[in-house]
C-alpha cells in the first residue's frame, strides 16, 4: 500500500519558509501548526489575528444558463433545507446538504455574488458533491469548479483594521457579519466574506492561486498577524462549538440530532411557505415532530485527560448501561482545560448530567454535560 501523494498549497513556499510542520488534510498538504506551538497560534488568533490556509476547501460557482437567478436559487432548494430564494446579494450562509435518509452529506457555505451563487465545500468528498449537486441541478444551471483558487482566513479582533489596509478600507470596515463581496483585486477576482469557522470575528479570502503567496506576505507584515495552522483552527471551532465534518456530523447523522435546526429555515419547515422538497425531508420533519433518540452536547472531562471521538459514554459507573458517543475533543487554551462534544440520549443531554468514560488506556473518567458554545463567539 502506497502513501497518500498530497496536493500541494498555493502557500506551499511560504509554509516552509515559515517552518511549519505540515500535515495531511482532505488530500492537501497544509500547516498543523508553525514552531510557535498550536497553544500560542490559539490565543494569538483570540487576542490579535490568526492567518490561515484553508485551500482545501472546494470552490464551486453555480450559475444560470440564461440569467435567471431565480431558478438556480430554486433549483438548489431541492438540495438543502436553506431559504436560498430569500438569500440577499452579498450575503452568505451555513448551509447542510441532506441526505435522503435525512444525514447531512456536508455542511458548506452558500453566498449569492454578483451573477451566480457560490458554495464552499468541505475538502472531503469535495469532487464526489460538486458531481452531486451538478448532476442535481438539471439542465438551467452550470456548475464550475475552481478547485484551482487558493483560500485563506484571517481570523480575529484584528481582522477587519489589517484587511482595510490592503482592500477598500470603507468597504471592510463597513461589512456587517455574513456579508460577502467579489472585488478586483491585483491578479484577478476575489471573494471577501465576512464569515469564519473559528468563533471569531473576521474573513474568508478565495483568491486566485497565483496571488495568494504576495497577498499573504502582505498580511503577514503587519504586527497584529500570525500564522497558525490547523491545529489551532481545530481548538477554536470546538470552543465555538462548531461541527468538524466527518467526525461529529456525516451522512449518519440528522440536522436535528446535530443541534443544527436553526439552519433549517423556518420557510422549509412543516407550516412554511415552501416546506420540505429537500432531500430527507419527511424523516426530518418527523424527528422535528416527534423527536429525537441522540443530541449533540458539549462535554468537559473532570481532570487532566483528553477524550476524543470513539470514547463510548455510560450513564453510570460501571459502565453498563452506554448512553453516547464522543466525537471530538481537544485541549482548549482559552479555557485551559480539556474539552470535547458528542452525542447522548436526550434523557442524559440536560446541563451538568454527570457521565461515565474509559480512555484509550483503559483508565476510568467522569465527564459533565456542558452547553455550547464553550467560549462565547464573537461578531455573530
Amino acid at each position: 500500500m502506497t502513501d497518500e501523494i498530497l496536493q500541494p498549497s498555493p502557500l506551499q513556499a511560504l509554509h516552509k519558509e515559515l517552518n511549519a510542520q505540515m500535515g495531511g488534510y482532505d488530500g492537501y498538504e497544509l500547516p498543523a501548526h508553525y514552531p510557535s506551538g498550536m497553544e500560542v497560534e490559539h490565543l494569538h488568533t483570540r487576542k490579535q489575528a490568526g492567518l490561515f490556509d484553508i485551500s482545501h476547501l472546494g470552490q464551486v460557482r453555480v450559475r444560470a444558463k440564461d440569467g435567471n437567478m431565480t431558478a438556480v436559487a430554486e433549483a438548489l432548494e431541492t438540495l438543502m433545507p436553506v431559504d436560498v430564494m430569500g438569500l440577499e446579494k452579498n450575503r452568505i450562509r451555513y448551509a447542510l446538504l441532506t441526505t435522503d435518509q435525512g444525514g447531512i452529506r456536508d455542511d458548506l457555505a452558500i453566498s449569492r455574488q454578483e451573477g451566480d451563487f457560490l458554495l464552499i465545500l468541505n475538502g472531503k468528498n469535495r469532487e464526489a458533491n460538486a458531481d452531486y449537486i451538478e448532476n442535481a441541478l438539471g439542465d438551467e444551471c452550470r456548475l464550475v469548479r475552481e478547485f484551482d483558487r487558493a483560500m485563506i482566513a484571517l481570523q480575529g479582533p484584528a481582522a477587519a483594521a489589517v484587511l482595510s489596509q490592503i482592500l477598500d478600507a470603507s468597504l471592510i470596515t463597513g461589512m456587517r457579519y455574513r456579508d460577502s463581496f467579489d472585488l478586483q483585486h491585483e491578479g484577478g477576482i476575489i471573494t471577501v466574506s465576512r464569515f469564519g469557522y473559528t468563533g471569531m470575528d473576521g474573513f474568508d479570502i478565495c483568491l486566485p492561486a497565483n496571488a495568494a503567496e504576495a497577498f499573504a506576505r502582505r498580511l503577514l507584515e503587519h504586527p497584529d498577524v500570525a500564522p497558525a495552522g490547523l491545529e489551532a483552527r481545530n481548538s477554536l471551532r470546538l470552543e465555538a462549538g462548531l461541527c468538524l465534518y466527518g467526525a461529529d456530523i456525516d451522512k449518519t447523522t440528522s440536522p436535528v440530532e446535530a443541534s443544527l435546526v436553526g439552519n433549517i429555515a423556518v420557510c422549509r419547515r412543516p407550516g412554511g411557505e415552501r416546506a420540505g422538497g429537500y432531500p430527507g425531508a419527511e424523516t426530518i420533519e418527523g424527528q422535528l415532530e416527534h423527536g429525537i433518540y441522540r443530541q449533540r452536547v458539549g462535554l468537559k472531562p473532570e481532570g487532566d485527560v483528553l477524550l476524543a471521538g470513539g470514547v463510548e459514554l455510560f450513564s453510570d459507573e460501571a459502565r453498563t448501561d452506554r448512553v453516547g458517543r464522543i466525537t471530538s475533543g481537544c485541549f482548549s487554551p482559552t479555557l485551559r482545560c480539556m474539552i470535547s462534544m458528542g452525542y447522548v440520549t436526550p434523557a442524559h443531554a440536560a446541563e451538568g448530567t454527570r457521565l461515565f468514560a474509559v480512555d484509550a488506556a483503559g483508565q476510568p473518567h467522569t465527564v459533565v454535560v456542558t452547553a455550547l458554545p464553550f467560549v462565547s463567539q464573537i461578531g455573530h
